[in-house]
C-alpha cells in the first residue's frame, strides 16, 4: 500500500486542519523518496503525461490521476448490435509519431484497413466524387479546380516539415512554458502569425482558388473540427495534413492506448471530480492542496505537481476548478468548445437523398458536406473496432452501422432525411474542439512552478497527436523545472543548437 503522507478522505480529520502542519511530509521509507504528482484528466493528455513523467523521472514519481468519467476521455467506442464502435476520435495520421511509440511499446496493433470511396456533398448533389483510380482522381481535382489542389498540397507539407521538428526538440529535452514559445522554436513568426490568419485567407495568398475552398476544404474542416475556413490557418493546416496522409487507427478500440499507459505508469486512477487547487507556501519548492469529491465522500492530498490535462474553457463544467493562494491569480479558462454530436445509427442509407434511387448503385463509404446542407458535418459507413481477417464492408442496400456528425442532435426528420429505415440510434455529445474565434492571446503551460496546463496547445491545434505532443512538452517542463536545467527551457533558435548536439 502506498503512503500518503498528510493526504485525507471525508472519512477522516479534515485538511484544512493539518495545513499549518503542511511542511511535515511523511517520512516513511516507503514515502520520502516519493515525487507525489497529480495529474487531471485520463483522456490521451493526461494518460500520456504520466507515462513521460515516469519515463523522466524514473520509479520515484508517484502519479495520482483524477477522472470524473470514464478513461479515454474523448477516445471511446460505443457499442452496437454487439460489436464496438469509435463514438470519438476515429483515427491518426501516420505521421503520429508518440501515438505510433504508444502502440509499439503497448503490444497494440493497426486495425486493419477496409477501403472506402468519399465524396463531397453539397446539399443538392456531389460536388466532388473520388474513383477507385488515382489517376483519375487527379484529372477530377485538376479539371475542377486547376492547381490549387497542388499548392495546397505544398502549403501543407510546409507547416507539416516544420512542425515535425517538435519530436527533434522534445528527444533532446527542450520543453516550452507557453504556446507562443512552442511554435515560434518551430515555424518562427510565420507559426505565431498562423493561429491570428484564417485558412481562406492563407490559402489564397498562395493561389489556391476560393472555389476550391469553399468546395474542399470547407468540406474537410467541417467534417474534422465542424467549422469553417475562416478559422485560423495552424489548426486548419493540421487537419488538412490529416485528410492527405494515410490514416490508422488501433485494433480493438483508440482508448486502448488510454488504459494502457496508465496500466504502465501503474498510475492510481481516482474516479472523482477535482474541485480546487490551493498554493501551499514551504520553504524550497510549493505544495499544492488539491481537493476533490466523488460519490463516497470528499478527499484532499498534497502534492509536488499538479498537471491539469482536461480542457479548461467558460461552458466547460471542469472550469469549476478553483485556483486560491496564487498571486498573481490563475484564470485559465479560455473561450468555448464546439459541440459535436456523433450519431451511430444502424440502418438503411436513403440513398435517393444522395441523388442514388437504386441503392446497390451507391458507391461512397464516407461524405463529406460543404456548408449546406447544415445538419450534418459528415456520414461514414463504419467498421468496428475488432476486424475479423474475413470482414467485409456492408453492402449499400444492407443495413450497416453509420457514424453521423453533427452539431445538434439529429431531429426525426432529418434521420428519416438520411435513412430508409433503421434499427437503433446511439449518440455520444462532446465538446470536442475549441471554438476557434476571434485572434486573442496564447495560453501558456505553466500556471505556476510546478501547476501546468497540457490543453493549451489545444487552442493553437486539436487532435490526438497533438495533445500527446503538449503532454511531452509539459513532462520535460516539469523536470526541467524541477532540476532548475533552464538551459532547456524556452530556448531559441533550436534548430542551430540541436544540430551542435548532434
Amino acid at each position: 500500500m502506498k503512503c500518503r503522507g498528510l493526504g485525507t478522505t471525508s472519512q477522516g480529520v479534515s485538511a484544512w486542519d493539518l495545513r499549518p502542519y503542511h511542511h511535515l511530509r511523511c517520512l516513511s521509507p516507503l514515502c520520502l523518496p516519493g515525487l507525489l504528482t497529480a495529474v487531471v484528466g485520463a483522456g490521451i493528455g493526461g494518460s500520456a503525461v504520466a507515462h513521460f513523467l515516469q519515463q523522466h523521472f524514473g520509479p520515484r514519481v508517484q502519479i495520482d490521476v483524477f477522472e470524473k468519467g470514464t478513461v479515454g476521455g474523448r477516445l471511446a467506442t460505443i457499442s452496437v448490435n454487439k460489436q464496438h464502435y469509435e463514438s470519438g476520435a476515429a483515427s491518426f495520421h501516420s505521421l503520429s509519431l508518440h501515438m505510433q511509440d504508444f502502440v509499439k511499446q503497448l503490444g497494440l496493433r493497426h486495425r486493419r484497413e477496409v477501403v472506402g470511396r468519399s465524396a463531397i456533398f453539397s446539399g443538392e448533389h456531389f460536388v466532388l466524387e473520388e474513383t477507385d483510380w488515382y489517376l483519375l482522381n487527379l484529372f477530377r481535382l485538376w479539371w475542377h479546380y486547376g492547381i490549387s489542389f497542388l499548392r495546397l498540397q505544398m502549403w501543407v507539407e510546409e507547416v507539416m516539415e516544420k512542425f515535425m521538428r517538435i519530436y527533434k526538440y522534445q528527444a533532446h529535452g527542450y520543453a516550452f512554458s507557453g504556446v507562443e514559445e512552442l511554435l515560434y522554436s518551430l515555424g518562427e513568426s510565420a507559426f505565431v502569425n498562423m493561429t491570428q490568419r484564417s485558412v481562406a485567407e492563407s490559402l489564397l495568398q498562395v493561389g489556391v482558388t476560393q472555389r476550391f475552398i469553399d468546395d474542399v476544404v470547407s468540406a474537410v474542416l467541417r467534417a474534422s473540427y465542424g467549422q469553417s475556413a475562416a478559422m485560423p490557418a495552424f489548426a486548419g493546416a493540421m487537419s488538412l495534413a490529416g485528410a492527405q496522409g494515410s490514416l490508422w487507427s488501433v485494433e480493438g478500440g483508440n482508448k486502448l492506448v488510454c488504459s494502457g499507459l496508465l496500466k504502465l505508469t501503474k498510475a492510481n486512477v481516482i474516479h472523482a471530480t477535482v474541485t480546487s487547487v490551493t498554493l501551499q507556501n514551504t520553504e524550497g519548492k510549493p505544495l499544492y492542496y488539491v481537493e476533490y469529491e466523488n460519490e463516497v465522500g470528499n478527499g484532499s492530498d498534497f502534492y509536488d505537481i499538479v498537471v491539469i490535462a482536461t480542457p479548461l474553457h467558460l461552458d466547460n463544467s471542469s472550469s469549476s476548478i478553483t485556483f486560491e493562494g496564487f498571486d498573481p491569480p490563475i484564470d485559465a479558462a479560455q473561450g468555448s468548445f464546439q459541440p459535436t454530436v456523433v450519431s451511430l445509427v444502424h440502418g438503411y442509407l436513403n440513398s435517393s437523398y444522395f441523388g442514388f434511387p437504386d441503392p446497390k448503385l451507391f458507391p461512397f463509404a464516407s461524405i463529406l458536406t460543404t456548408d449546406f446542407p447544415n445538419f450534418f458535418c459528415a456520414l461514414d459507413n463504419i467498421c468496428p473496432v475488432n476486424i475479423s481477417a474475413n470482414f467485409r464492408r456492408k453492402q449499400p442496400q444492407e443495413a450497416a452501422v453509420w457514424r453521423v456528425q453533427s452539431h445538434k442532435p439529429l431531429l426525426r426528420s432529418q434521420l428519416k432525411t438520411l435513412f430508409r429505415s433503421y434499427y437503433s440510434v446511439q449518440t455520444a455529445e462532446w465538446r470536442a474542439h475549441p471554438v476557434y474565434g476571434s485572434p486573442g492571446t496564447l495560453p501558456r503551460f505553466a500556471l505556476h512552478d510546478q501547476l501546468f496546463h497540457l490543453n493549451a496547445l489545444e487552442w493553437a491545434a486539436s487532435s490526438v497527436e497533438v495533445m500527446a505532443v503538449a503532454a511531452k512538452n509539459v513532462a520535460l517542463l516539469a523536470y526541467n523545472r524541477w532540476y532548475q536545467d533552464l538551459d532547456k527551457i524556452d530556448q531559441k533558435d533550436l534548430i542551430h543548437k540541436v544540430k551542435t548536439e548532434l
